[in-house]
């Protein structure tokens, strides 16, 4: 039996939790199966208890915000 791969982001921790948004809906997961440097915004897929930081993703949802933030406070 192959185990789904559930895809969302961090929104948060809460004690020991880790709340993950998936596709608009969070859900709570044991916050010891994640990486130590994991980090509210990362992007991340679940497979059981196997956290993986999706990095590259991580990083283009940051760019794409940080590039709408310098538009909306352009002058």
């Amino acid at each position: 039996m192959t185990m789904e791969k559930i895809r969302g982001i961090i929104d948060r921790f809460e004690g020991e939790l880790a709340v993950v948004e998936i596709e608009g809906v969070t859900k709570d997961f044991d916050k010891s199966i994640f990486p130590e440097s994991a980090e509210p915004g990362d992007f991340v897929e679940i497979e059981g208890d196997i956290v993986t930081i999706l990095e590259d993703e991580t990083e283009k949802r940051r760019k794409e915000i940080q590039d709408l933030m310098d538009e909306l406070w352009e002058d």
